[in-house]
């Protein structure tokens, strides 16, 4: 029932609120006293003590405001000792079981563009298996390509037909899909193209070898060079599966629904799952091809089978954009009426479209493409910036840099909401940016070079009492509440709006709370202070996927 107060920039706040309503939640509404009344009279039988200073009351809430030097060292001794644990240890985590948790992001087709949608997949669900792990619970981390199907049919014969050995081993990805493009082109026009294709498919899936050594390369060049773009972003996985793993085993989920009756031969030859019972056209979900091949839907099924077996999994968390509801929805559902009571703990996190992402070169193909823009932008905006420094490496400075923007301008709104894409307000250095935040920390993280760490051991609390540092104080306070509320709705938002409050908060303090020119025992007291932010900063951007 108690919190922390949210800052305000209009006037001071208390530091702790006890909401009133909470603690009367079994009375019904008719016998309810007026609440108003109800914290007026407890907080007139409250006393103030050498820890609260101060028992106010405001609208439903009994207000508490601490004793300032007893909160001042409280908080920036547990984010000091804490470290990178901090607001973790809160206990509001105490008691929580440590769970078994498998992600599934990312997600690309082989040789198939790398999307938007793969992009949001990758940062989304990176955070949620940052989040999930930093809370204890064993994450597995899962990148399902889409490593099967007609396509390979398609590729294998255009590879025999435009393919170049040199450069499939130089640039596999580029290769892959200008093949995949010119193949298709040529299939529009040539019958046998397409036939050939399709027969190419037909001894992928009867396990010929020589059609499948061709296709096991494609498949580890294709990773290999993933692996290595991943790298970039910051991003790795425990397990690179694929729809390929599951022809065998997408054979078996037939025959299962088979056996329980609830399989349907339509009369052009598909079998079919009506998951409503009376035949309602939009419960029907398709499972088997009229040629006994398998489909995405029942490749899903065995690969959830699968997992449960490996993993023995408490949740599976699928992070794929918000087209796919249905799929899922169904996906879970079949789960269900085969018998597995474990499809509860499966869940879809469905993520908006984000339209208008065009580099200088045309529209978005490759990841690659979107990182290499991503820096070199950057690199121009801080050749123009008087106050960037001579680095050793401007270049990989410049790409964290670019990520953060990235990111930040993809996790401030709900996950399920639209956006456009805009280069220009991603990298603005002055608002509510990733740049921003980069910037933040790079300051502070300079002070503490200048200035050095030889008064950090201790230092006055007496020292941090203007308004400037109760607000910060303030503010590191609830950043256990933020990261609760992240962990509940899976939304990386809660965390992205903190921590640029955050950043405002120290902008304004590194202009009044100068550390040059002041007395030993100020500046290292503020010294102290500034670095519990930018030790909170950096949690809270290594969460969101940011290398501070």
């Amino acid at each position: 029932s108690i919190s922390a107060v949210p800052i305000s920039r209009k006037e001071e706040v208390a530091d702790f609120q006890l909401s009133v309503d909470s603690l009367l939640e079994n009375n019904n509404d008719h016998s309810r006293p007026d609440i108003q009344v109800q914290a007026t009279r407890l907080a007139e039988k409250l006393k103030c003590d050498t820890v609260v200073s101060e028992i106010s009351t405001g609208r439903g809430t009994v207000n508490f405001k601490i004793n300032r030097e007893l909160l001042t060292k409280t908080v920036l001794q547990q984010v000091i000792s804490d470290g990178s644990k901090y607001g973790l240890k809160s206990e509001l985590f105490s008691g929580l079981p440590q769970k078994k948790i498998v992600v599934e992001f990312s997600s690309p087709n082989v040789a198939k563009k790398f999307h938007v949608g793969h992009l949001r997949s990758t940062i989304i669900g990176n955070f949620i298996a940052n989040l999930e792990e930093a809370l204890g619970h064993q994450v597995t981390r899962i990148n399902y390509l889409g490593d099967w199907g007609m396509q390979f049919g398609l590729l294998g014969t255009g590879f025999q037909l435009f393919g170049y050995e040199e450069k499939l081993q130089s640039n596999p990805l580029q290769h892959l899909f200008e093949v995949y493009v010119q193949v298709n082109k040529e299939a529009a026009d040539d019958k046998n193209i397409a036939k050939s294709a399709h027969e190419f498919f037909q001894r992928l899936e009867l396990g010929d070898t020589q059609a499948l050594a061709l296709w096991q390369k494609f498949r580890d060049l294709s990773v290999e060079e993933y692996v290595r773009i991943y790298k970039r972003l910051g991003v790795h996985f425990d397990e690179y599966s694929g729809e390929s793993f599951y022809r065998e085993k997408s054979q078996e989920v037939l025959k299962l629904l088979d056996s329980k009756g609830l399989l349907q031969k339509t009369v052009r030859g598909t079998a079919i799952v009506d998951l409503s019972g009376n035949g309602d056209p939009s419960s029907i979900c398709t499972v088997m091809r009229s040629d006994g091949t398998s489909l995405y839907a029942t490749r899903d099924l065995a690969a959830a089978i699968d997992r449960m077996d490996k993993y023995n999994f408490d949740a599976m968390i699928y992070v794929t954009d918000k087209g796919q509801k249905k799929h899922f929805q169904q996906v879970f559902q079949m789960l269900q009426i085969m018998g597995y009571d474990w499809a509860e703990r499966c869940q879809h996190v469905p993520f908006g479209v984000v339209q208008g992402m065009k580099t200088r070169r045309g529209n978005v193909t490759f990841l690659e493409d979107v990182l290499n823009e991503i820096r070199s932008r950057m690199l121009q905006n801080m050749a123009s910036i008087k106050t960037t420094r001579e680095l050793e490496n401007p270049q990989e400075t410049a790409e964290r840099v670019g990520l953060a923007a990235l990111i930040i301008q993809d996790f401030r709104g709900l996950l399920l909401s639209d956006y456009q894409f805009s280069w220009d307000r991603v990298f603005q250095s002055r608002g509510d940016t990733g740049v921003f935040l980069q910037y933040t920390h790079a300051r502070l993280h300079s002070l503490e070079e200048t200035f050095g760490c030889g008064y950090l051991n201790d230092f006055n609390t007496a020292c941090l009492q203007e308004p400037q540092s109760v607000s910060i104080l303030q503010h590191l306070l609830r950043f256990d509440e933020v990261l609760y509320r992240s962990s509940q709705d899976l939304q990386p938002r809660h965390i992205v709006s903190y921590l640029l409050t955050l950043s405002h908060l120290a902008a304004m303090a590194h202009k009044t709370l100068l550390i040059k020119d002041s007395p030993p025992d100020v500046a290292g007291a503020r010294l102290h202070l500034f670095r519990a932010v930018r030790s909170v900063l950096a949690n809270g951007m290594k969460l969101l996927g940011i290398i501070p």
